[in-house]
């Protein structure tokens, strides 16, 4: 397999996590509801993620993504390296961002960072003793309010999506780009939209775990 078609499956899985990103923003923006409300809401969301066919068969794609997309920025950043380059440079030098030059560093964090969350959350769902809500599912919201009343873990979580917001900037606009969805004139608007995208979701993301921490406490 030749390096641009490893890129163009770096590029389909990458805006397909992108895209799992903004759904998965979306639902856990219930997180921020008033307790009690936010417990019935986000833990019926919850039970219907699992119970749904049609979001087992996304989730067995996200899987598949997560590991190709590693995979293939591991390859590829081996063949740079020996090659005497950096994982998702275009040879600019200092002339490039210094996060579009350490894309494999990030990347490493963002993959840590997933593990310890499948851990904490959808191992424990999947597999632990969790028990029911007054409502008769399985009481996720207190899982995620206990774990994140720890403020080590908040610290963890406010980094990892540091981590992530300068992977999503370079990287949105990469793939795109690796795809050809574009047109040149347009390259300024693309890399507005990715970093936009990018500080929105993050910054979403990294106030659920502050935002519990502060009112859970």
């Amino acid at each position: 397999m030749n390096t641009q078609i490893r890129k163009i499956i770096m590029a389909c899985t990458g805006l397909f996590l992108c895209f799992f990103l903004l759904i998965h923003f979306l639902g856990n923006t219930q997180l921020f509801l008033a307790p009690e409300e936010a417990r019935k809401s986000f833990n019926m969301y919850s039970s219907f993620l699992t119970g749904n066919i049609f979001v087992k068969l996304v989730s067995y794609v996200l899987y598949l993504s997560i590991i190709l997309h590693a995979i293939y920025a591991l390859i590829i950043s081996t063949i740079n390296r020996k090659a005497g380059g950096h994982y998702s440079t275009d040879n600019r030098g200092r002339s490039s961002k210094w996060y579009s030059r350490n894309m494999g560093i990030l990347g490493t964090i963002i993959l840590i960072f997933i593990v310890l969350h499948f851990q904490n959350f959808w191992y424990v769902y999947k597999f632990g003793s969790i028990g029911l809500d007054p409502w008769g599912h399985k009481d996720l919201y207190t899982v995620v309010v206990t774990a994140f009343q720890q403020g080590w873990l908040v610290i963890v979580y406010v980094i990892a999506m540091a981590a992530l917001a300068y992977h999503l900037i370079q990287g949105i606009s990469s793939g795109i780009r690796t795809l050809g969805l574009f047109h040149p004139k347009f390259v300024r608007w693309i890399n507005i939209f990715g970093m936009v995208y990018a500080i929105a979701i993050c910054v979403g993301f990294a106030l659920m775990p502050i935002y519990i921490y502060f009112t859970h406490n």
